[in-house]
């Protein structure tokens, strides 16, 4: 072996990936699957990951793969876990940090991406887009009046829910169109309130005053089925749901019910609690859902983004050197950077 190991979970990501780690003296060992960075049906098996686990140094891995407790506890050699994603809920950070290995991941760089794919989506909804595409392809005839009578964007109020760097951009596009925005956060942003002249609202008061309501907030243990039945019913029969951000923090079963039964005017999901969403689904019945396969991130430009920071976190743990975005700093008392390549 020319020096440490360092495993990739999917051979179709970015070249550069590949390109900058061929340039250091490390063994790159790869999963030859390929397939959406999201799907656990792509993502190696248990048994590929123990044994990466314990003889590997570094690992370079996707949405799609688990990285829980019990496979940690397996690892021998391995410092470094570099995600190709923003969100780390697929990995035990916890497990992680107690056995000293660094957790890193892309945030930031696809900020602009999931923005746009939001509003997309919020634009889609409101003026039946999806709808009048499949109308077209089948052959209507438009011969009447009423047809796809869709809602306003403009001067509407759009909540949203969780004020991070991809909620704000939401609100910068959202200002674009005249909108009245509103906020909830687990943290109050006063600066961005007086830079935006968007306004703090709490939870309950945001989802009964919006016409839209995105959600970008991350995925944590208090934030799962943070969008549930009660908090539903709040919403206006004519408001419109739309998340960009983690499945689990709109209860499904809850959804389903309220778009049964006309609490909401319809909803746009680009992540669910089941990925890949099967397409007998409850969801893809309704004719007000709009449904995209988890790809916020999904432009070249972004992806290659994500790949060179994914790279780059792993090659400056090796070299000793503090990765540039670290999601368990805490980890740095308990092992020491210094390098190994």
């Amino acid at each position: 072996m020319v020096g440490p190991c360092i495993f990739i979970s999917r051979s179709n990501l970015p070249s550069v990936i590949y390109t900058q780690l061929n340039k250091l003296p490390v063994e790159i060992r790869m999963w030859k699957e390929t397939g959406p960075m999201w799907s656990r049906q792509a993502s190696p098996p248990r048994e590929v990951w123990v044994e990466m686990f314990k003889e590997c140094t570094g690992v370079v891995v996707t949405l799609g793969d688990v990285i829980d407790r019990s496979l940690i506890n397996e690892s021998d050699k391995l410092i470094v876990i570099s995600t190709y994603s923003v969100g780390v809920d697929h990995i035990d950070v916890k497990a992680a940090t107690e056995r000293g290995i660094y957790v890193t991941h892309t945030p930031e760089v696809l900020v602009e991406a999931v923005a746009d794919l939001a509003m997309g989506l919020l634009i889609a909804l409101a003026r039946k887009i999806v709808q009048g595409d499949k109308l077209v392809r089948a052959g209507a005839i438009f011969d009447k009046w009423g047809w796809l009578l869709g809602s306003e964007v403009h001067g509407a109020t759009l909540g949203i829910i969780g004020l991070g760097n991809i909620g704000t951009a939401v609100a910068r596009r959202a200002r674009a169109f005249n909108m009245k925005v509103i906020y909830w956060s687990r943290t109050r942003k006063p600066q961005i309130e007086f830079a935006l002249g968007i306004e703090y609202r709490p939870l309950e008061a945001l989802l009964s005053e919006s016409d839209y309501v995105v959600i970008t907030v991350a995925a944590t243990p208090e934030t799962r089925h943070l969008i549930n039945e009660e908090r539903l019913k709040l919403m206006k029969r004519g408001a419109y749901l739309i998340n960009v951000a983690r499945g689990d923090i709109v209860d499904t079963n809850a959804l389903v019910k309220a778009l049964k039964e006309g609490w909401i005017a319809g909803a746009a999901l680009d992540v669910f609690e089941e990925e890949p969403l099967p397409s007998t689904h409850e969801l893809a019945k309704f004719d007000n859902v709009v449904l995209t396969p988890h790809i916020g991130s999904a432009t070249s430009e972004t992806r290659e983004r994500m790949a060179e920071v994914a790279v780059q976190n792993l090659i400056n743990v090796l070299m000793g050197k503090r990765p540039l975005y670290l999601a368990n700093p805490e980890v740095l008392s308990i092992r020491p950077l210094q390098p190994l390549i």
